[in-house]
C-alpha cells in the first residue's frame, strides 16, 4: 500500500523578531508609524473576552475560543484568562496556528489544553496533527479532529494502520445547518448509516457535534440571533439524540463514556447567548459555546445591532494621499488612501462601503490592491460642518473595516494601544501562513 502524501507545517522560516518590534515602537505614538497600520486597543479586546466568559457562564456552557482571527499569543491568552473565569480549550483554522499554540509556550504552561483542529482533516496533514498531539499529550493536553465524510475516516484507518502504535482520534461530527459551507446531512436516511459507519471504526472516538451559524452575520437584533442560536442547538442535539438510537440498535463496545459536547456558536449567536436565552429542554449532551471575532469585532457585527462602536478594538491607521474636489456623487469630493484591499480585504456587509472614517463623514467606498478612494458623505449645509468633512493630503484618518478577521491577516504585525490612547504598549506578531 503507498504511504499516503504527508507536509508539514513550515513554521520556522515564518518568525519575526517581536523583541525588535517592541524595542523599535513601543512608547512611540501612533502619527509616526508607517500606514497602513492595524492597531489593537488591548483595553476593548480584554473586556469583550470577558463579556464572552460571562455569556457562556450565563446562558449554562462551556467556552472554546477560536484564535482565527488575532493569531497571536497574547489575543490567545486574553481569550481564554478574563480574571474571574479561565478556559482552556481553542479551535483552530491552520496548522500554522496550531504549532504557534505550542511553540508559543501556551500548552506547556497550562493555557490550552484542548485543541480543535476547525477544518475536516484533510489526509496530507495527519503525520502533522499526529506529532502535534504527542506534542499536546507531553503536557496532558489533547487534538481533536473534525470529520464530515467517511472518506475522511477511511484514509484515517489507512494511516494508523501503518503505524506502530495506532490510536485512536477524537472528533466532533461537522454538522450542516443549511449554510452549505462544511457539514454533514442531518436528514436522518443518511445521517444514522453515517454514525453506524463512524461507530463502527477503531480510529474515531465521537467527542460531539460542531456547528457555526455563519448566517447569523445577517441577524439585525437579539431576537434573530437568539433564533439562529436556538437553530444551531436544535441542529446538534437532533444530531446527538439519532447518534444515541445507532448505538443503542448496535452492540458497539466503543460507545463513548462521556455525554456528547454540543459545540455551537458563532459571534452574532454567541452574543445573543445570556441567561435570557438559556436552554430549558432537556438535551442529549453538554453545551460548549465557540466564537473567534468577538474580541475585535467591526462593521458587520456593529449591524447586527448586538454590540456598540466602543466595543471594537480595532483599526486600520492610514494616510490621505491625493484629493479630488467635486468628483463624487452629487458634487462631493473623493480622496485617495494608502489602505487598499490588502490592508482592508475586499468583505462587504449590510453598512455600504469597504470602512468608515472614524469622526469623520467619510468611509471607503472602492478599493484596489494598495490603495482606497474616501467618499465623503452628505452632511448639513453649515460652513463649519462643511470645513470639518474636507480630508488633507497627508491627513492620518482612522479606518474601522468590515470583517476584523480578513483585515488582520493582511498585516504583519499589530500596534497595540491601552484605553484610547495614542501611544504603542506592545506589538502582536500573528501565526501567518497555513
Amino acid at each position: 500500500m503507498t504511504p499516503l502524501l504527508q507536509t508539514k507545517t513550515p513554521w520556522r522560516f515564518l518568525l519575526v523578531d517581536k523583541d525588535a518590534l517592541v524595542e523599535e515602537f513601543v512608547g512611540k505614538p501612533l502619527d509616526v508609524l508607517r500606514t497602513p497600520a492595524f492597531v489593537v486597543d488591548r483595553t476593548a479586546f480584554k473586556e469583550n473576552c470577558a463579556k464572552m466568559h460571562q455569556n457562556a457562564r450565563d446562558w449554562g456552557a462551556s467556552f472554546r475560543a477560536h484564535l482565527k482571527t488575532h493569531k497571536t499569543v497574547e489575543g490567545t491568552r486574553l481569550q481564554l484568562d478574563s480574571g474571574s473565569v479561565k478556559t482552556s480549550g481553542v479551535v483552530v483554522s491552520t496548522m500554522m496556528e496550531a504549532w504557534g499554540v505550542v511553540h508559543g509556550g501556551l500548552v506547556e504552561d497550562g493555557t490550552v489544553k484542548d485543541l480543535l483542529y476547525g477544518l475536516p482533516v484533510g489526509p496530507n496533514k495527519l503525520h502533522d496533527l499526529s506529532i502535534l498531539h504527542e506534542e499536546m499529550v507531553k503536557y496532558g493536553g489533547t487534538v481533536r479532529i473534525m470529520v464530515d465524510n467517511l472518506e475522511q475516516v477511511r484514509l484515517l484507518e489507512e494511516y494508523e494502520g501503518q503505524r506502530r502504535e495506532p490510536k485512536r482520534w477524537s472528533a466532533f461530527i461537522k454538522m450542516d445547518g443549511g449554510q452549505k459551507r462544511a457539514g454533514t446531512s442531518p436528514e436522518p436516511e443518511t445521517f444514522k448509516p453515517f454514525m453506524r459507519a463512524i461507530f463502527a471504526s477503531n480510529v474515531i472516538s465521537i467527542f460531539g457535534f460542531y456547528s457555526h451559524a455563519g448566517d447569523s452575520y445577517g441577524s439585525t437584533s437579539l431576537e434573530q440571533a437568539v433564533s439562529c442560536l436556538t437553530g444551531e442547538v436544535r441542529l446538534v442535539n437532533d444530531a446527538a439524540l439519532m447518534a444515541q438510537e445507532v448505538l443503542a440498535e448496535s452492540q458497539n463496545k466503543g460507545a463513548p463514556s462521556q455525554p456528547f459536547v454540543l459545540s455551537v456558536g458563532s459571534t452574532p449567536t454567541a452574543l445573543g447567548a445570556t441567561a435570557r436565552a438559556k436552554i430549558s429542554s432537556q438535551l442529549c449532551g453538554v453545551l460548549e459555546l465557540h466564537a473567534g471575532n468577538y474580541p475585535m469585532l467591526d462593521l458587520q457585527q456593529l449591524h447586527t445591532t448586538l454590540i456598540d462602536r466602543p466595543r471594537i478594538s480595532q483599526r486600520v491607521l492610514a494616510t490621505v494621499v491625493s484629493y479630488y474636489p467635486g468628483r463624487g456623487k452629487d458634487g462631493l469630493d473623493e480622496a485617495l488612501c494608502d489602505a487598499g484591499a490588502i490592508a482592508m480585504s475586499k468583505d462587504t456587509g449590510r453598512t455600504p462601503g469597504f470602512g468608515e472614517v472614524v469622526g469623520k463623514s467619510w468611509r471607503l467606498g472602492r478599493i484596489s490592491q494598495e490603495h482606497g478612494v474616501l467618499e465623503q458623505l452628505p452632511t448639513d449645509t453649515s460652513a463649519e460642518t462643511k470645513a470639518d468633512s474636507v480630508l488633507k493630503i497627508g491627513e492620518r484618518i482612522e479606518i474601522i473595516g468590515q470583517h476584523a478577521c480578513l483585515i488582520a491577516a493582511g498585516h504583519p504585525w499589530y500596534y497595540v494601544v491601552e484605553g484610547g490612547s495614542d501611544t504603542v504598549v506592545d506589538v502582536w506578531v500573528p501565526w501567518k501562513g497555513w
